[in-house]
């Protein structure tokens, strides 16, 4: 496994690949296997939130790791509140509820501090600075590390930038989506900011026959876009592979959090470190492909 260290905590250094553990089946025998297979393999940040499963995500990932705690870096979210009805959720970047909450995913969790805690989405009309009081409150205590936020609006990013001591970012970035190289992926890297990137094999569609649209890209883009991913594709590094390495290419880009279900799917992707890296070459091919699609919205 390789390393990379995130510019405003030289301390602290997650894997290139890491696991996002929303995907994880609610077996907990199943989910531990994985888990400590991950570990296994080098693998030390997990993701996760109190929003999956209504919780029980991180219960499963705190019984799981819980023996594994000095060797791993855990992440949370916070931001949705659970209704009185127990399955929807309201948004509350309040700090009171952020002050409350954080206990509840500890106990979850089961311990005493959280590595990375991130706001779960947002906007510029929440209460910015109060949600960074919270944080830097919670910092203070010991009870989180570093704390960041999880979006991908390009005013919000620029905001807590502005306003806040953010360590990170986790956006979407992919072949098929290319919005945060439009200012977000430049600025975060100029500002130190490391760049947590999920949705890298854009739900698998350039493994797939059917025809299918993806953001303002159409099925034929997608298809002709699946050629070239093909051809940069061989023996030695698979299709899956290939877009994982052309993600991990952009020098933002700190780690790739992949949604993992399964030993198949853990293999394959933590196989993707010794696999070949592109050279500029091949990363420059495959980023002519298409033209890079832009943010629309809250920009």
């Amino acid at each position: 496994m390789r390393y990379r260290s995130f510019p405003k905590a030289k301390d602290l250094s997650v894997s290139e690949i890491s696991y996002g553990c929303m995907s994880l089946d609610l077996d907990q025998k199943l989910a531990s296997k994985l888990l400590h297979k991950a570990v296994d393999l080098g693998v030390n940040y997990f993701d996760t939130a109190d929003l999956y499963q209504q919780g029980e995500n991180e219960k499963m990932v705190g019984t799981a790791l819980k023996d594994r705690r000095d060797q791993i870096v855990l992440a949370t979210k916070v931001g949705n509140q659970l209704n009185s009805d127990g399955k929807s959720w309201t948004w509350n970047p309040t700090k009171t509820y952020i002050l409350e909450a954080v206990e509840s995913s500890l106990k979850r969790l089961q311990t005493d501090y959280i590595d990375l805690y991130q706001l779960h989405g947002g906007t510029v009309a929440d209460p910015i600075d109060e949600t960074v009081e919270a944080f830097e409150i919670l910092k203070t205590q010991g009870k989180i590390r570093h704390y960041g936020i999880s979006s991908i609006r390009p005013n919000l990013i620029r905001e807590y930038i502005k306003r806040s001591d953010i360590m990170s970012v986790m956006l979407q970035y992919s072949l098929l989506d290319r919005r945060p190289e439009e200012k977000v992926l430049s600025q975060l890297n100029n500002e130190g900011i490391g760049v947590m990137v999920r949705g890298a094999m854009a739900k698998g569609l350039l493994l797939k026959n059917s025809l299918s649209n993806y953001l303002d890209y159409n099925s034929q883009s997608i298809d002709l876009l699946k050629d070239k991913v093909f051809i940069a594709s061989n023996e030695e590094r698979s299709i899956i592979q290939t877009m994982l390495k052309w993600v991990l290419h952009h020098p933002a880009v700190t780690t790739v959090v992949a949604g993992i279900r399964n030993e198949a799917q853990l293999d394959e992707v933590i196989a993707t470190i010794d696999a070949p890296d592109l050279d500029d070459e091949m990363y420059q091919m495959l980023s002519e492909v298409l033209a890079p699609n832009l943010y629309q919205q809250h920009r």
